[in-house]
């Protein structure tokens, strides 16, 4: 998963950076409240770990604009030293999932973080399949089956596609796309995304009269969407 980290700590932001990578997700620190509202601006990310007192403007303040003004919920965790009831009641109540007191240890840390996904997100801890409708990705062989015919993609191609599933009907930017498949190899160019897309269309069969819509967000990124009945996501 992608995952914003608000803290004005180097030392804090070392050890978050370092716990989620190690678990596999990708990881982007921010030091004031107002840069990351700005990267909210552009970019989607899947979580959000908020400290409270940073400078410029607080992680109150940020929670209190997330919830407000993105259409989708992105799920937030609150960690910070203040460690009265009352804070942690009128964090929760303003729109946190979930509350940490520093410090935390690695473990514990991780085990919300990975909790609060799998309630957000409805994860399996260990997956082997994810179906959606017609569509069923097999993580191991790293295969797509549409109505049961294997469509052969490239290992790119099956992780923006299982990207794209897992995100249905939400926009992705750019930048989260890039981070997920290309592993945050940020120079690639713009063109070898929107091939990819185009291929996925055309192999997937992607269109309004299938039932999806894959679409470009002008100056953002794409959107898969679902047209009609909603999709069937289950895994084993």
């Amino acid at each position: 998963m992608r995952i914003a980290v608000l803290d004005d700590d180097p030392a804090q932001t070392t050890f978050v950076h370092q716990t989620m990578s190690a678990a596999g997700h990708v990881c982007h620190t921010f030091s004031a409240g107002r840069v990351l509202v700005r990267q909210l601006h552009r970019e989607t990310f899947d979580l959000l770990i908020l400290d409270w007192v940073v400078p410029d403007l607080s992680g109150e303040e940020v929670l209190r604009w997330v919830r407000s003004a993105l259409t989708e919920r992105v799920p937030v965790i609150f960690m910070t030293t203040r460690d009265r009831e009352s804070d942690i009641v009128s964090m929760l109540n303003a729109g946190a999932d979930d509350y940490v007191v520093k410090p935390v240890t690695a473990n514990v840390l991780l085990a919300r973080v990975s909790s609060l996904l799998r309630r957000t997100y409805q994860l399996d801890p260990a997956p082997v399949k994810a179906a959606y409708g017609d569509f069923e990705f097999d993580l191991n062989a790293k295969q797509v089956h549409l109505k049961h015919q294997l469509v052969t993609l490239t290992q790119k191609e099956f992780e923006l596609a299982l990207l794209l599933f897992q995100h249905l009907n939400r926009p992705l930017s750019r930048a989260h796309i890039v981070d997920m498949v290309w592993k945050q190899t940020v120079d690639i160019p713009t063109r070898t995304m929107d091939t990819h897309v185009s291929m996925l269309r055309s192999k997937l069969g992607l269109r309004p009269e299938n039932g999806y819509r894959l679409t470009p967000i002008y100056g953002y990124g794409y959107r898969l969407e679902q047209i009609g009945d909603e999709v069937s996501d289950a895994r084993e």
